[in-house]
């Protein structure tokens, strides 16, 4: 180098130094400023590297230093979590495009974003992370890092992608591994899983995951000795829910090696998902307990699976019938072969679950359908059963032990793959008894007819004849019921025959009807003497022969008749009485007569025939000429009975013996009263008709015209015209020409409105209306009737009228007919019908309190007949149940349980279960529901409340399964009950809320 050159190149180098010295001074300034800020950062002290960092940015120039600054303040504002920061972060890239920094921002805040644990955030950033910029190390953390922030994401196939960029890589490779072993296994490519976890299993970081992994793929790959040792060698190292899971592994393996005792402990100590046990989980711990023979644990067990549909679900059930059968609860078996027989997953349980379930229908009853409806399903799914006898034989006595008789012969008439006459015979026979039963006689008949055409088996063939005669003979189809009565004593069978004992009687009550009474009397006199005769029929048969005399005028053979029946201890001796004072008349014995009339008011005071023997000693007076006595007698009778329809007559007697002792004044006062009090009846036109000649005998005619122009039901003119318009209608009437005796009476009321025989005419053409089938025809003039002063038709009138209501369920006008047949009505029958009747119709209405007032006066009344009592009870029971008298229900309940038949005692039987069930008492509750579905299935309203509180028993008794799958079969079974339903489904909600809580196979709709 010359000198030239070297002083050249120290005088540039001096002035380089120069003018750089110059500068430093405030460029070390802000360096200074930004290394401590960079040390605060590094110091994780963000909040204040970031103010210093700011100061660096504004009062520096360098393009280097500010983007720097700009990088940290962005990246602290990510660490600080502050508002806006991912924004700083954007604005430094795009401020500094040029930035060495750029990729690393986008890594860095992507790395932070990983560490804490935020890792959607994390994979946004690696999108922007421009991969060919990074070095090998970066690389591989980012490829492993967005690995696990797609695996955390379940986005296993992204995750699997990236781990497979670094399974090879030393520092992230055994991680790497054990998450694309668990990718492996998550997919149940158990092979693969294990080819991964076999590499890392020396990593002490996952050896214990390992364990649990490989001991659950062998048990799915079914190497279950292999996951059994597998499990037991990690369960000392797991935590509790680790353990609960390996409990489940080691018993399902041992289950599955069908090692039934050694699997129980482990699966009792399995602890569920998030603490519940799903339906398959109670399935092989109770089938474990089954295969054990514990019947009772494998039950506990298998009725906490509801809501199954599946083949595990039909083999849980199927094996649940099966433990219930060997523990004898055979309605609970019965319900859960049903519910077994109706899965078709494994076809061989599901027909062995029908042949059970069949079997136990006839065995126990069935609420769900008829035992007969069972077995002809059964049959007709497997008509080439190795069973198909037997059950045959069951069909065929299954008709008759069910009693549900209408559905057996529907089911025999419409199945033409069974025919069994025997069979057929007997449940036309005893459907056609239920009819008879239930009033229904002509329908009745109809099965009787049925029965007698199989003529099979001579006892049913004998008893049918009989049971049609009575049927005939409720008809008024009088001859034909002599007729079958006649048949019926000549066949040989019928002599040991209950029905036997009593057949004179019946067939001496149809001469009586007919009016044949010479037959009659013979039937009733055979009948009296006989040793069968006992009790009321005895009683009743000997006034009937009394009546039989009486009428065809044997006076003194009634006389003894009647005196028999009185000395028999007749329930109504008073009328036996009566009829015997009146006998002597006819025989021209009147002193005895009146003895014996005298006598009977004394001795029967409350006598319904005691206006009738009033009025009958007046006339006895009268015929002996002791008027004096005769007005008394008739006195005595207007005054203690004054709704008698007898007092019109007595008033018109006593003006009778006024008028024909010339005391004509006294006689126009009772005859003027007899018009004014009871107008249109016979005894008031034949009032008007006597004071006419009063009137006439004293000189006061125009007295007379003025009186009789007032009385609206005298038109004197057509008098004549009257009584033989009404005679001709009578005539058509007594000689049983009901359409032209109709259209006579019509034609007289039309003609004759206010007539003098209107009260007969309206009467008679009701009757003849309502026996022609037109009842609400016959309802005018039943009113007609009912509205006029008590007359000899109003008690009958209103007994019908009140019937036709009732059967129309029209309890309104009902209730007012029934409070006056009450209080007005002679025959203690019509008592008891007006009383019983009053009891009904205010329960319908819902004034129980009324109803249970009159139920009483029904048990008190000596003449209620045993029917009349039973519905009095039910009543009784009814009105306390509906008022919240549980006591007085129970009791009430009882009493009915003890007699009843047929629907009522359905409703009592139920009842009783009912009370039992709120006593807490379930076994006896369900007891008596099973009653209810064996000997009352034809009562589908008391059957489907029965299985409702079967339902709740048998959740009072921690059988889920039971309550759950009864309640289902209500709601699907018994849509014509709506009520029922709605409580069905009520109990069904409760129950699955409280089952969801540890079962997690159980849906709810909430």
């Amino acid at each position: 180098m010359t000198i030239k050159r070297a002083f050249l190149l120290v005088a540039l180098l001096s002035f380089s130094f120069s003018a750089f010295c110059q500068q430093s001074a405030a460029y070390t300034h802000e360096l200074v400023d930004f290394n401590r800020a960079l040390e605060l950062y590094n110091n994780e002290q963000y909040l204040a590297a970031q103010t210093l960092f700011d100061k660096v940015k504004d009062e520096n120039h360098d393009e280097k230093i500010k983007g720097d600054a700009a990088y940290y303040i962005a990246n602290a504002a990510v660490r600080l979590n502050q508002p806006g920061a991912d924004k700083l972060m954007e604005d430094f890239v795009t401020r500094y495009p040029t930035s060495t920094k750029t990729n690393s921002a986008y890594l860095d805040v992507a790395d932070y974003y990983f560490q804490t644990g935020k890792y959607p955030l994390a994979r946004r950033w690696y999108d922007k992370v421009d991969e060919k910029a990074m070095s090998r190390k970066d690389k591989e953390r980012y490829y492993f890092n967005n690995g696990y922030a797609y695996f955390k994401s379940n986005q296993l196939e992204q995750a699997q992608d990236y781990f497979n960029r670094v399974r090879d890589s030393q520092e992230y490779g055994a991680q790497a591994k054990y998450y694309l072993g668990y990718i492996a296994y998550e997919g149940d490519d158990y092979e693969e899983a294990n080819e991964y976890f076999e590499e890392v299993k020396e990593n002490d970081r996952y050896s214990e995951d390992l364990s649990y992994f490989q001991a659950d793929m062998n048990f799915k790959l079914g190497n279950f000795e292999k996951a059994i040792e597998q499990a037991e060698s990690q369960m000392n190292k797991s935590n509790a829910q680790e353990k609960s899971q390996l409990n489940k592994i080691i018993g399902e393996s041992y289950f599955n090696l069908q090692q039934y005792d050694k699997a129980i402990p482990y699966l009792k100590e399995y602890k569920g998902m998030r603490g519940k046990w799903n339906n398959t989980d109670y399935y092989q711990l109770g089938y474990a307990y089954y295969k054990q023979g514990a019947y009772e644990e494998a039950i506990a067990e298998f009725n906490k699976i509801i809501d199954g549909k599946n083949a595990i679900a039909q083999n849980a059930y199927y094996h649940l019938a099966q433990a219930y059968l060997e523990s004898d609860q055979k309605q609970q078996a019965l319900n859960a072969f049903k519910n077994a027989s109706e899965m078709e997953f494994d076809a061989k349980i599901q027909e062995d679950a029908l042949l059970n379930y069949a079997k136990l229908s006839y065995e126990i009853g069935n609420s769900f359908e008829s035992p007969s409806q069972v077995l002809i399903n059964y049959l007709n799914k497997y008509p080439n059963t190795a069973n198909k006898a037997e059950m045959e034989t069951l069909l065929i006595d299954s008709f008759i032990t069910s009693k549900n008789y209408e559905e057996a012969m529907r089911l025999l008439e419409n199945n033409k793959n069974f025919s069994d006459k025997a069979a057929y015979q007997k449940v036309a026979y005893y459907y056609g008894l239920g009819l008879f039963e239930a009033g229904d006689y002509y329908e009745a008949i109809k099965n009787f007819d049925k029965a007698l055409k199989q003529n099979v088996d001579a006892t049913i063939n004998a008893k049918a004849t009989f049971w049609k005669a009575e049927s005939e003979y409720n008809v008024n189809r009088i001859d034909d019921a002599i007729n079958g009565y006649r048949e019926f004593k000549n066949l040989s069978s019928a002599r040991s025959m209950e029905e036997y004992a009593d057949l004179d009687y019946n067939i001496g009550y149809a001469y009586f009807k007919k009016n044949d009474y010479t037959q009659a009397v013979n039937y009733f006199k055979s009948y009296s003497s006989s040793s069968n005769a006992e009790g009321a029929k005895k009683n009743d048969a000997l006034l009937r022969l009394g009546d039989t005399y009486y009428v065809t005028s044997q006076y003194w053979p009634a006389m003894e008749a009647y005196q028999n029946a009185i000395n028999n201890g007749v329930s109504n001796a008073d009328y036996a009485a009566f009829q015997k004072a009146i006998s002597y008349g006819f025989v021209n014995r009147n002193d005895t007569k009146i003895e014996d009339l005298n006598s009977f008011m004394g001795k029967y005071p409350r006598s319904p025939y005691r206006d009738d023997a009033m009025f009958e000693l007046g006339n006895t007076y009268v015929a002996a000429n002791n008027t004096a006595q005769a007005i008394q007698s008739y006195n005595r009778l207007i005054r203690d009975v004054p709704e008698s329809a007898l007092v019109p007559k007595a008033m018109l007697r006593q003006g009778l013996i006024y008028y024909n002792q010339n005391e004509g004044n006294k006689a126009l006062e009772r005859l003027r009263k007899v018009v004014s009090d009871y107008p249109n009846t016979p005894e008031a036109k034949q009032a008007v008709s006597t004071a006419r000649n009063v009137y006439v005998d004293l000189g006061r005619t125009d007295e007379y015209a003025s009186w009789v122009r007032n009385i609206d039901f005298v038109e004197v003119s057509d008098a004549d015209l009257d009584n033989t318009t009404y005679e001709a209608a009578e005539n058509q009437y007594q000689a049983n020409n009901t359409q032209k005796a109709i259209a006579n009476f019509e034609s007289y009321i039309r003609s004759f409105p206010n007539g003098i025989h209107s009260i007969n005419a309206n009467f008679y053409l009701a009757q003849l209306y309502y026996r022609d089938g037109k009842v609400d025809k016959s309802i005018p003039n039943f009113r007609y009737v009912t509205s006029k002063p008590r007359n000899e038709f109003t008690e009958q009138a209103l007994a019908r009228l009140a019937q036709i209501y009732l059967e129309k369920k029209n309890y309104a006008e009902a209730l007012p007919l029934l409070q006056k047949l009450e209080t007005e009505a002679d025959n203690p029958q019509n008592i008891v019908f007006a009383q019983s009747n009053l009891m009904k119709s205010y329960y319908e209405t819902g004034n129980f309190a009324q109803a249970n007032a009159y139920a009483e006066k029904v048990l008190n009344n000596s003449a209620s007949e045993e029917a009349a009592k039973t519905d009095a009870r039910i009543m009784v029971a009814r009105a306390a149940i509906k008022s919240g008298n549980d006591n007085k229900a129970r009791s009430a309940y009882k009493e009915v349980q003890k007699k009843a038949t047929g629907e009522l005692a359905a409703e009592a039987l139920y009842y009783d279960a009912f009370f039992k069930n709120k006593d807490r008492n379930f076994e006896a509750s369900n007891a008596a529901v099973q009653i209810l579905a064996k000997d009352y299935s034809g009562y589908k309203i008391w059957g489907a409340k029965g299985l409702v509180l079967m339902a709740k028993n048998f959740y009072g008794l921690k059988d889920a399964y039971q309550a759950n799958y009864i309640l289902e079969n209500v709601i699907k079974n018994f849509p014509q009950f709506p009520e029922v339903v709605s409580e069905a489904k009520a109990e069904l909600a409760r129950i699955k809320t409280q089952e969801a809580k540890t079962n997690s196979s159980v849906e709810t709709n909430n």
